[in-house]
Formats: C-alpha cells, structure tokens, sequence
C-alpha cells in the first residue's frame, strides 16, 4: 500500500491526516502533563513528543489560543487530584 492510499484511508476513517492525528495525540498527552505535573514547558514538550517547546507553544497557540504557561495557570489539578479552573483575567482573550 503506497504511503498516499494510506493516507487517504486515514483522513476517510478518521477525518484527518495523520500528521494532524499525531499534533492531536501529543497536544492530549501535553495538556495532562502541564495539569497534573511541575515539569517546564521544555520538559513537557519533550515527553509529549514535540520537537521543541517552541513547536508546543506554536500547537497551543494554534488549536487552544493560549501559551501552554498560560494554560497551566488556568487548569490545575491539586494534590488531592481536583481539577481547579481559574476563570480568565479580565479583558483577556482566550
């Protein structure tokens, strides 16, 4: 099977391409780390298998219109593992 049938398989099934399936699952796998964990952002974007934290932060920016610090600041997850949501400043865009 050539790499362009599979591809066209793929987006068929799935929706996307495969490269977008990858920068979905790595940006899931990112976002649950800067919940859950005290890593940097260099460390996160290491684990969750991006290139650099540059191309984490251009990812977030794109699909979550925040910067991966910003986000981590709104949505932690406490020690007893309750999820707190700090609402936005005001005047803010998300």
């Amino acid at each position: 099977m050539s790499a362009r049938h599979l591809s066209r398989l793929f987006r068929a099934e799935t929706g996307m391409t495969p490269g977008r399936y990858v920068e979905s699952v790595r940006l899931e796998a990112a976002r649950a780390l800067l919940e859950a964990g005290p890593d940097t952002v260099e460390e996160v974007a290491r684990r969750a298998g991006f290139g650099s934290s540059e191309s984490l932060r251009r990812v977030f920016q794109q699909h979550l219109g925040v910067a991966p610090t910003a986000y981590r600041a709104r949505f932690r997850t406490t020690r007893d593992g309750a999820r707190t949501e700090v609402p936005p400043e005001r005047g803010a865009t998300a």
